[in-house]
């Protein structure tokens, strides 16, 4: 592997070019242009469909394709693979990667199963003492209104959080004749609502509390439990929606909510932390937006005050644009780009690292064990793998360019 202190440009290859793959492409072009990051090359996209990904890399900007992956770890001119393929190949190829000497970024969550994703994270030591690096991409952590949100906290601007609500609610699956995709069979998709957007949910609560769940109770349902597909109608074998109640070991109760058939809501990650002294709101689709109460002053002065996160001394806004400007979604791949290469160029740490993302799967994991057993408390210490399957992956058919 080459020293990421050498002035040769880092190699990039990136696996998957559908949504996420353009997301993340769209920051590769752009991150240079406003931050100081070490030098990098778009080298290769990848997908199965020849003629696709060769299209996808004409627009998004990666200077050659390949169809297999595996022939790209090959390469002493790759030093950096970016894995925005479905949850189902996450374990085989970001292991692979890391075992081959390449850094790592890796797309939410870490994995179909909690099995993968020890084995996954596992590795993920294992390179890092060779000073091989590794991230999850949780890329709300790079919302700068979420990143002020959580300085606040750590500075004690709420007191000691008592509770918090997390809500992830869209409507994209609310209409019951919406088609099959991958993202509704058990096998390809791990879970459903669950594991695709909680997932953001319960990293931002450990995120922004900097804390530890200790005991999960939960529960999943599927509300049309058959959709049309290529065969007629297909069984959907994952959630809807889930619930859960979290308990934090500062004695923090959080309520998580997830759903994709919430009717009118787009993309609204909402969430609210209540502490003794303070509080604070946000909500994605106004992600550039935070609302912070201070019950420390007197009461008739007391109210909710908007702070528009867009002034230089924002996290990560003295990039942009003059103050007033308002930033968006895209931005925060960007964000989560330039802290990786500025990790890897230094050999530092990036965050979330795998063992963060070890710990979403196994708070996911210990909510459907809850709901598959009406359990009410599940202990993380005692939860098991009874629902997460086994580390090696089964081949399976995906769509193209998925």
């Amino acid at each position: 592997m080459t020293p990421t202190n050498s002035r040769r440009p880092l190699g990039v290859a990136m696996i998957g070019y559908a949504f996420m793959g353009k997301a993340h492409s769209n920051a590769w072009r752009n991150v240079a242009s406003y931050f100081d990051v070490p030098l990098f090359e778009q080298k290769v996209l990848v997908g199965r469909n020849a003629a696709g990904v060769k299209e996808a890399a004409a627009k998004y900007g990666w200077a050659e394709t390949a169809t297999d992956w595996r022939t790209v770890l090959e390469r002493d001119d790759i030093h950096i693979v970016d894995i925005c393929a479905p949850g189902w190949m996450h374990a085989e190829i970001a292991t692979a990667a890391l075992e081959a000497g390449k850094h790592v970024l890796l797309e939410k969550p870490l994995a179909n199963t909690l099995a993968e994703a020890e084995a996954m994270t596992a590795a993920a030591v294992t390179a890092r003492a060779k000073g091989v690096q590794s991230m999850v991409g949780f890329n709300y952590r790079r919302v700068p209104a979420l990143a002020l949100a959580r300085d606040l906290i750590a500075e004690g601007r709420v007191g000691t959080v008592r509770q918090v609500r997390a809500a992830y609610l869209q409507d994209w699956l609310a209409d019951e004749t919406a088609p099959m995709t991958w993202r509704l069979t058990k096998e390809t998709a791990g879970s459903g609502a669950l594991g695709d957007i909680a997932s953001h949910a319960i990293d931002q609560v450990l995120f922004l509390l900097g804390d530890k769940v200790t005991e999960v109770s939960g529960r999943t349902h599927t509300f049309t439990t058959r959709r049309p597909g290529a065969s007629g109608l297909e069984d959907v074998t994952v959630d809807d929606a889930a619930w859960a109640t979290l308990s934090l070991a500062s004695g923090a109760i959080a309520s998580v909510e997830a759903s994709r058939v919430a009717t009118g809501r787009k993309n609204s990650l909402q969430l609210e932390i209540y502490g003794d002294k303070g509080s604070i709101l946000f909500d994605l689709e106004n992600l550039n937006e935070l609302r912070f109460l201070d019950a420390t002053a007197p009461a008739r002065e007391q109210g909710y005050r908007r702070i528009l996160v867009s002034e230089p001394e924002h996290p990560y806004l003295d990039a942009w644009w003059p103050q007033g400007h308002i930033i968006g979604w895209e931005h925060t791949f960007t964000h989560e780009i330039r802290d990786f290469l500025l990790a890897v160029d230094g050999g530092t740490e990036p965050s979330p690292s795998f063992e963060d993302g070890l710990e979403v799967q196994r708070i996911l994991n210990a909510i459907e064990e809850s709901g598959a057993t009406k359990s009410s408390t599940i202990h993380l210490e005692d939860s098991t793998a009874a629902t997460a399957g086994t580390a090696s992956a089964t081949p399976v058919t995906v769509p193209e360019g998925a």
